[in-house]
Protein backbone atom coordinates (compact mmCIF):
# COMPACT_ATOMS: atom_id res chain seq x y z
CA UNK A 1 0.00 0.00 0.00
CA UNK A 2 2.77 2.60 0.61
CA UNK A 3 4.35 1.55 -2.09
CA UNK A 4 1.46 2.13 -4.13
CA UNK A 5 0.77 5.81 -2.87
CA UNK A 6 4.88 6.70 -3.08
CA UNK A 7 4.69 5.71 -7.00
CA UNK A 8 0.88 7.38 -7.41
CA UNK A 9 2.59 10.74 -5.24
CA UNK A 10 5.43 10.19 -7.21
CA UNK A 11 3.34 9.96 -11.00
CA UNK A 12 1.36 13.20 -9.86
CA UNK A 13 4.47 15.18 -9.01
CA UNK A 14 5.91 14.07 -12.64
CA UNK A 15 2.55 14.69 -14.08
CA UNK A 16 2.66 18.89 -13.56
CA UNK A 17 -0.05 19.08 -11.94
CA UNK A 18 1.36 19.95 -8.95
CA UNK A 19 2.42 23.77 -9.78
CA UNK A 20 6.35 24.70 -9.19
CA UNK A 21 5.51 28.25 -10.55
CA UNK A 22 5.57 31.62 -7.67
CA UNK A 23 2.40 32.92 -8.70
CA UNK A 24 0.46 29.61 -8.15
CA UNK A 25 -1.97 29.64 -5.04
CA UNK A 26 -0.83 26.60 -2.88
CA UNK A 27 -2.81 24.16 -2.35
CA UNK A 28 -3.72 23.07 1.34
CA UNK A 29 -1.55 20.01 1.65
CA UNK A 30 1.21 22.10 0.54
CA UNK A 31 0.26 24.42 3.63
CA UNK A 32 -0.20 22.57 5.90
CA UNK A 33 3.11 20.59 5.71
CA UNK A 34 4.79 23.54 5.37
CA UNK A 35 3.46 24.63 8.41
CA UNK A 36 3.68 22.09 10.74
CA UNK A 37 7.22 21.56 9.74
CA UNK A 38 7.91 25.20 10.33
CA UNK A 39 6.62 24.99 13.82
CA UNK A 40 7.66 21.95 14.89
CA UNK A 41 11.12 23.48 13.96
CA UNK A 42 10.37 26.29 16.09
CA UNK A 43 8.91 24.42 19.04
CA UNK A 44 11.98 22.19 19.31
CA UNK A 45 14.79 24.59 17.99
CA UNK A 46 14.22 28.50 18.73
CA UNK A 47 15.71 29.55 22.02
CA UNK A 48 13.55 29.61 25.16
CA UNK A 49 15.96 31.93 27.16
CA UNK A 50 15.38 35.86 27.30
CA UNK A 51 16.82 37.80 24.72
CA UNK A 52 20.79 38.66 25.78
CA UNK A 53 20.27 42.38 24.06
CA UNK A 54 18.56 45.01 26.37
CA UNK A 55 15.99 46.67 25.91
CA UNK A 56 16.86 50.04 25.38
CA UNK A 57 16.24 53.15 22.75
CA UNK A 58 20.22 52.11 21.37
CA UNK A 59 19.47 48.75 20.61
CA UNK A 60 16.16 49.46 19.58
CA UNK A 61 17.99 52.15 16.92
CA UNK A 62 20.16 49.44 15.98
CA UNK A 63 17.31 47.20 15.29
CA UNK A 64 15.55 49.53 13.14
CA UNK A 65 18.76 50.30 11.15
CA UNK A 66 19.49 46.78 10.74
CA UNK A 67 16.17 45.79 9.40
CA UNK A 68 16.15 49.04 6.86
CA UNK A 69 19.53 47.61 5.68
CA UNK A 70 18.48 43.90 5.29
CA UNK A 71 14.94 43.35 5.94
CA UNK A 72 13.06 46.11 4.56
CA UNK A 73 13.24 44.84 0.91
CA UNK A 74 11.32 41.93 1.61
CA UNK A 75 9.25 42.97 4.40
CA UNK A 76 8.25 46.65 3.96
CA UNK A 77 8.52 49.52 6.29
CA UNK A 78 6.19 51.18 8.56
CA UNK A 79 3.82 52.17 5.67
CA UNK A 80 3.04 48.00 6.41
CA UNK A 81 1.40 46.79 3.06
CA UNK A 82 1.36 49.76 0.91
CA UNK A 83 5.15 49.38 1.07
CA UNK A 84 5.78 46.07 -0.37
CA UNK A 85 8.45 45.92 -2.87
CA UNK A 86 8.13 44.63 -6.10
CA UNK A 87 10.46 41.79 -4.95
CA UNK A 88 8.32 41.47 -2.16
CA UNK A 89 5.14 41.32 -4.61
CA UNK A 90 6.67 38.24 -6.92
CA UNK A 91 8.27 35.89 -4.13
CA UNK A 92 6.31 33.26 -3.32
CA UNK A 93 5.16 32.72 -0.77
CA UNK A 94 4.78 36.53 -0.10
CA UNK A 95 6.95 37.36 2.49
CA UNK A 96 4.42 39.20 5.54
CA UNK A 97 4.61 42.39 5.48
CA UNK A 98 5.66 42.87 9.30
CA UNK A 99 4.26 46.56 10.13
CA UNK A 100 0.68 45.20 9.10
CA UNK A 101 1.14 41.44 9.52
CA UNK A 102 3.99 41.67 12.59
CA UNK A 103 5.73 39.16 14.98
CA UNK A 104 5.10 40.88 18.07
CA UNK A 105 3.02 37.95 19.48
CA UNK A 106 6.24 35.65 18.81
CA UNK A 107 8.85 34.45 21.00
CA UNK A 108 11.98 36.70 20.51
CA UNK A 109 14.33 33.31 20.27
CA UNK A 110 11.57 32.22 17.45
CA UNK A 111 12.27 35.59 15.47
CA UNK A 112 15.68 35.02 16.07
CA UNK A 113 15.71 31.21 14.50
CA UNK A 114 14.14 32.36 11.82
CA UNK A 115 16.55 35.18 10.92
CA UNK A 116 19.49 33.07 11.57
CA UNK A 117 18.61 30.01 9.78
CA UNK A 118 15.79 31.03 7.23
CA UNK A 119 12.71 29.23 6.18
CA UNK A 120 13.33 26.48 3.90
CA UNK A 121 11.04 26.59 0.48
CA UNK A 122 10.06 30.53 0.76
CA UNK A 123 12.66 33.12 0.33
CA UNK A 124 13.63 33.93 3.45
CA UNK A 125 17.47 33.31 3.63
CA UNK A 126 19.45 32.31 6.42
CA UNK A 127 21.11 35.27 7.76
CA UNK A 128 23.73 33.37 10.36
CA UNK A 129 26.46 33.61 7.80
CA UNK A 130 26.05 37.41 7.28
CA UNK A 131 25.09 38.90 10.42
CA UNK A 132 26.76 37.93 13.95
CA UNK A 133 24.43 36.82 16.64
CA UNK A 134 24.30 39.88 18.48
CA UNK A 135 22.74 42.05 15.48
CA UNK A 136 20.33 38.91 15.28
CA UNK A 137 19.54 39.11 18.40
CA UNK A 138 19.08 42.55 17.66
CA UNK A 139 16.99 42.77 15.05
CA UNK A 140 14.79 40.20 17.20
CA UNK A 141 14.16 42.56 19.41
CA UNK A 142 13.06 45.50 17.33
CA UNK A 143 10.67 43.03 15.89
CA UNK A 144 9.23 42.08 18.92
CA UNK A 145 8.76 45.80 19.99
CA UNK A 146 8.02 47.58 16.76
CA UNK A 147 4.52 48.38 17.27
CA UNK A 148 5.31 50.32 20.77
CA UNK A 149 8.21 51.94 19.78
CA UNK A 150 9.40 55.24 21.88
CA UNK A 151 9.56 58.27 20.32
CA UNK A 152 13.54 58.06 18.67
CA UNK A 153 13.52 54.79 17.91
CA UNK A 154 9.86 55.27 15.88
CA UNK A 155 10.56 58.18 14.36
CA UNK A 156 13.82 56.37 13.03
CA UNK A 157 11.46 53.67 11.71
CA UNK A 158 9.36 55.90 9.96
CA UNK A 159 12.34 56.88 7.55
CA UNK A 160 13.12 53.34 6.51
CA UNK A 161 13.02 52.99 2.75
CA UNK A 162 12.78 49.58 1.13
Amino acid sequence: MIVVGLICAYGLLQSGLIPANADAKPGGLELWAAGTSLNATLRTAAPKGPNPVALTDANLLEGVKLYGQNCALCHGTAAGEASASPIAKGLYPAPPQLASEGVEDDPEGASYWRIKHGVRLTGMPSWGGTLSDQQIWTLALFLKHMDKLPPGPQAAWKQVRN
